[in-house]
């Protein structure tokens, strides 16, 4: 291999930046609390008629409080965000059956910390690698040592990548069979969510796997489950992107546990983001840096490690809804090619470990 020059990029990851994001989250409270848990939070009802309440019934009705905080703060210079949720939804949620639990989720992590295409955190570059990290429910429980995570909650994150604007847990994208829980392989059996594409694991943990507009706009009464939908039912994938077409901007929908933001489908131009990611499903999106991860209709949906990653020219074998192969963006080519200093154009295929040489001089043959 040759030794590329680690040139870093510059992120936004300032106090204002920090602040910005943190805005997106629906908090109850604006300061980090000793104890979410102990705060005072914010009702949510909904008929409790053939769902599993998370908080008290009375006459027939569902009552819970939801509560998040997400506060941003200046660590001798490096930014941060803590996050704290109870981890239930600003909305009704369709839980048929099971424990639907109150969490004490309490995260603080580095806010969207420089990242280089040239210093990869994950670099998957056999079929094999891609597919046993991806295709692991618990492949994102440790952070990378950079972001400066720490877990201050009582509530395990090892199958959690994050947390959402509302609240809500987001989760590897697989499920407990360590596969596509929407598109699993030949012999897979696809899991069962309601209309807002969530549902509860066996300890009664309330989570996404996939973007669903609901994070951004929660709507009001009950909702079906997915199965009683035909929208949602005949196409999940499809029916997620389509969930923001009021949104179809750069819209914040949550944070990594790296730091890194997690976005909507949508680019700032209005474009949906199918292409340019990396395994991770993590993209270098602009001129200045920045790296996030974005909501996609191909597996792994939100975020299947922790990026940077590498751009292999195959996909894991644990779906059979993910790209074949994987390109970068303009932006990280851009960032790549910067990084070399000889008279060369040098591109590595980080996949397979082949390095192609392209010189771009002129020979005097004699």
């Amino acid at each position: 291999m040759i030794n590329l020059p680690n040139v870093q990029s510059t992120a936004s990851n300032s106090l204002s930046d920090c602040q910005t994001a943190a805005s997106s989250f629906r908090t109850t409270i604006n300061y980090t609390a000793s104890n979410i848990t102990g705060t005072t939070g914010m009702n949510a009802t909904c008929s409790a008629s053939g769902i599993v309440c998370p908080g008290q019934t009375i006459n027939g009705v569902c009552i819970w409080q939801r509560k998040l905080s997400a506060v941003c703060r200046n660590a001798s210079g490096v930014i941060k965000i803590r996050i704290q949720t109870n981890g239930l939804p600003p909305r009704c949620a369709s839980v048929p059956m099971g424990s639907f639990a109150e969490l004490n989720v309490d995260f603080e992590v580095n806010f969207n910390p420089d990242v280089s295409i040239n210093s990869l955190n994950s670099n998957l570059n056999t079929v094999s690698s891609l597919s046993q990290t991806l295709c692991t429910l618990t492949s994102a429980s440790t952070a990378p040592s950079a972001s400066g995570f720490v877990n201050y909650g009582t509530t395990g994150l090892t199958t959690a990548t994050g947390v959402s604007v509302d609240g809500v847990m987001i989760f590897t994208p697989d499920s407990t069979n360590n596969i596509d829980p929407f598109f699993p392989p030949a012999g897979g059996t696809a899991e069962t969510v309601d209309s807002c594409l969530a549902h509860c694991q066996a300890a009664g943990i309330y989570h996404y796997h996939i973007a669903s507009g609901c994070q951004v706009n929660p709507p009001t009464g009950n909702i079906t489950s997915c199965a009683a939908n035909s929208s949602c039912i005949s196409n999940i994938a499809t029916y997620s992107i389509s969930s923001f077409l009021s949104y179809q901007t750069k819209t914040v929908i949550g944070i990594a546990k790296d730091g890194h933001v997690i976005y909507g489908p949508y680019l700032s131009s209005g474009t949906q983001v199918t292409t340019g990611f990396d395994v991770c499903n993590g993209m270098f999106y602009d001129s200045i840096g920045n790296y996030a991860y974005f909501a996609t209709s191909t597996y792994p949906y939100l975020v299947g490690c922790f990026g940077p990653g590498n751009y292999p020219l195959f996909g894991p074998t644990c779906t059979t809804n993910g790209v074949s192969s994987y390109n970068m963006s303009s932006y990280a080519s851009s960032f790549w090619n910067s990084s070399t200093t000889t008279s060369m154009s040098v591109r590595i295929s980080l996949d397979t470990g082949l390095i192609l040489v392209f010189i771009s001089a002129f020979i005097s043959l004699y």
